[in-house]
């Protein structure tokens, strides 16, 4: 039972880290958008049924208006994506993308940034 469970997972992550090299590559190549223009899709997370991806990116702008922009961007090219990765990948059915900002590389830069003025302090 294990072994499957173990097989089930690493497909899952397998189908994951395909469909953020994938996506990767819609967005330099085939989305138009400007709105997208600097977003790079950081990790995908699968559900454990394939049908949904939560897809998380950053953008290299640290203005609110960009990230509202590039969601909206990304909202919108959403459908070409899937048709994309519908071309490019070798599944029953493209799962549904849910674009999610990735705070974590903010939220490491301010973690950096606070420990800088700690030595500085010191």
């Amino acid at each position: 039972m294990k072994k499957g469970l173990i097989m089930a997972n690493h497909r899952i992550d397998r189908v994951g880290m395909e469909i953020k090299r994938e996506v990767n590559e819609i967005l330099r190549l085939r989305v138009n958008d400007p709105r997208v223009q600097d977003v790079t899709i950081t990790d995908v997370q699968m559900l454990g049924d394939l049908s949904m991806a939560k897809v998380f990116y950053t953008i290299h702008s640290t203005l609110a208006s960009d990230n509202q922009k590039a969601q909206i961007g990304l909202e919108k090219a959403t459908g070409t994506i899937k048709r994309e990765l519908g071309k490019n990948l070798t599944m029953y059915k493209i799962p549904d993308l849910q674009f999610v900002k990735d705070e974590s590389i903010e939220y490491g830069n301010k973690i950096d940034e606070m420990l800088r003025n700690l030595d500085k302090k010191d």
